[in-house]
């Protein structure tokens, strides 16, 4: 089955762009189209893509609004924010809203489809610049309130290394569920809202370094 793939961005002529280029990789199919925040997560529910190529700055509802209410609504549908963009409270509002990657419309047609494969598999993607950004502005890493278990503990250091759920689960020989449920519960006891924030928290535990 072809990832399913939700385009949000006002511009006409950037959503025309990406379908056509998309279009082109059998392995990828774009669902809909959406012209603001709002849209986006009406079609989202609809639709249940696996990935959304989000824009940020749109009217009615921006990005980050709808990336948040999105990745609330469906947990199991990916976000990429897809900008021009690189304001650190952008790079930050979007990741703490949910968003697995951060990428810039400069970003040749080719890394934009590998990128899209790789979060529908759950990697983390940064432009290095936004990496940058984000480790500016992660907190230091506190001890969380319920710890993790060692196993868990070899989950984030997985998922912190560019590991996709399928690789963890082949390298820990457990399901795919199983390292779902693990990053779900890792989540909850670090406080944090996405695979992106536990990747940079991990590396800054010296667990590993996000994809890029």
């Amino acid at each position: 089955m072809p990832i399913r793939i939700l385009i949000a961005d006002d511009h006409s002529v950037v959503r025309q762009g990406l379908r056509m280029f998309l279009g082109m990789d059998p392995e990828l199919e774009v669902v809909g189209e959406a012209e603001d925040g709002g849209q986006a997560l009406h079609l989202a529910r609809r639709l249940r893509p696996d990935v959304v190529l989000m824009d940020l700055l749109m009217p009615s509802m921006d990005g980050v609004a709808s990336t948040a209410a999105i990745r609330q609504a469906l947990p199991d549908t990916e976000v990429i924010a897809l900008t021009s963009v690189l304001d650190d409270d952008m790079v930050v509002g979007a990741v703490r809203a949910g968003a697995i990657g951060y990428l810039l419309k400069n970003t040749e047609a080719d890394e934009l489809c590998r990128a899209i494969k790789a979060a529908a598999a759950g990697q983390v993607q940064l432009a290095p610049e936004a990496a940058r950004r984000l480790m500016r502005e992660v907190r230091s890493p506190d001890q969380p309130s319920v710890p993790l278990s060692e196993r868990e503990t070899e989950v984030l250091r997985l998922l912190a290394g560019g590991k996709a759920n399928k690789e963890i689960a082949r390298e820990l020989n457990i399901g795919e569920q199983t390292v779902k449920t693990h990053v779900s519960s890792i989540l909850g006891k670090l406080n944090l809202q996405s695979r992106t924030q536990a990747a940079l928290y991990a590396q800054r535990m010296g667990l590993g370094a996000p994809s890029q």
